[in-house]
């Protein structure tokens, strides 16, 4: 018996629901790249964007996913046997760390913990061995898909500053940006990426890439520049160099549609909303692991992510259990991944999301978890519910 049929809920940490006044937008004939109404939806975007990162610098629009957004922040700042530092917190730095190797950058990687954020001391001591200072830049995410983990970005500036080092600070901003409070200049942020298809509501297919003006100094020396992901060709008068050829027309109709709406909400209220469905999501994991069947990923409570929950199921493969919640209830679940795989599931809550659909998602895992005979504590959804209803006041 399943009782699946209706609205699918998405539930998985990207690609994210997108609203559907962004589908709607997309939804119209393509125009004339050249003028008109093209050169003012530019226009808008990279006035618009910058706000989203919360700087004065530049920000750049790429057709990519949040993988060639990595490679255009790598290529515009370093050169051939640069040496990066990469913060392992989880999966994606690892993997960007991956991509500057096989570009000829030279990688070294300060080992973490899956279950813990970027110690900011381990930072401050390595930079103060760096006498001669090859590392050129620091690679890190803000918050980790795959481990769930969110690094406090302020406190690793402030841990390089102690270490009166030079270094870029370069951050992966995919799965917080309009998720969470980002402060590029606030926080000392040299180069920060983004891609469209999480907090930003949009369909996967644009990656965002801003730079301060140290960033642009660097840019000025660095040999792995080429002509698709070069900040200096993008700064030229041809419209078509701000996207290094045809504009991606339909997506950039989208992600304005979603700028508006993200806009329309406040960016404060937007990091307030994923906080409340992200703490209701950890009350709910956190009734079920009274049974030590499951549990949270992220140890400490906080450093865990407001974009999306890693729940660990240790001893027993979580695939039953996505299938259940997919075929019976029609909720799509994350898999765990890396070294997670086979262990863990993800629960998002990010982007186009409210108190219902999060509710929704947790009543199916609840009903998974009954059904599948997987011990755990009553009463999560319960938890959630409580929690929110406290928080959400008329």
């Amino acid at each position: 018996m399943s009782v699946a049929n209706g609205r699918e809920f998405l539930s998985i940490p990207g690609p994210t629901n997108i609203p559907d006044a962004v589908v709607a937008a997309m939804q119209r004939p393509a125009i004339d790249i050249y003028s008109g109404d093209m050169l003012g939806l530019t226009h808008s975007l990279h006035e618009d964007l910058p706000k989203i990162f919360r700087t004065a610098g530049r920000a750049y629009i790429y057709a990519a996913n949040g993988h060639g957004g990595w490679e255009a922040a790598l290529s515009n700042v370093l050169s051939r046997g640069d040496t990066v530092l990469v913060l392992e917190s989880g999966l994606f730095a690892l993997g960007w760390g991956d991509m500057a190797q096989m570009m000829g950058v030279k990688v070294e990687v300060l080992k973490g913990d899956l279950r813990r954020a970027v110690n900011p001391t381990a930072v401050t001591q390595r930079l103060e061995a760096d006498t001669s200072h090859e590392i050129k830049a620091i690679l890190v995410v803000q918050i980790d898909t795959a481990s769930g983990v969110v690094n406090d970005i302020h406190a690793l500036r402030r841990a390089i500053d102690a270490a009166r080092h030079p270094a870029l600070l370069m951050v992966d901003a995919v799965a917080s940006l309009g998720c969470m409070p980002f402060e590029m200049d606030g926080w000392g942020v040299d180069v920060a990426m983004a891609g469209s298809q999480k907090g930003l509501m949009t369909p996967p297919g644009l990656a965002f890439v801003a730079g301060n003006e140290r960033a642009h100094a660097a840019h000025q020396k660095a040999d792995l520049r080429t002509r698709y992901w070069d900040w200096t060709f993008r700064q030229g008068q041809a419209h078509y160099q701000k996207y290094g050829g045809t504009p991606p027309q339909h997506l950039l109709f989208a992600l304005r549609k979603a700028l508006d709406l993200l806009f329309a909400e406040g960016l404060d209220h937007a990091a307030r909303r994923h906080a409340l469905l992200a703490e209701a999501t950890r009350r709910a994991v956190s009734r079920w692991g009274e049974k030590h069947a499951l549990a949270i990923n992220a140890s400490e409570p906080g450093e865990r992510a407001n974009s999306i929950t890693c729940v660990l199921l240790p001893e027993r493969d979580p695939q039953p259990l996505l299938d259940y919640c997919r075929k019976a209830c029609g909720v799509v679940l994350g898999v765990g991944i890396g070294p997670l795989s086979g262990r863990a599931f993800r629960i998002a809550h990010m982007g186009h999301a409210n108190a219902p659909m999060v509710i929704g998602t947790l009543a199916a895992v609840e009903m998974g978890l009954a059904a599948l005979g997987i011990p755990h504590g009553r009463g999560g959804v319960q938890e959630a519910v409580d929690y929110l209803g406290g928080e959400v006041r008329p």
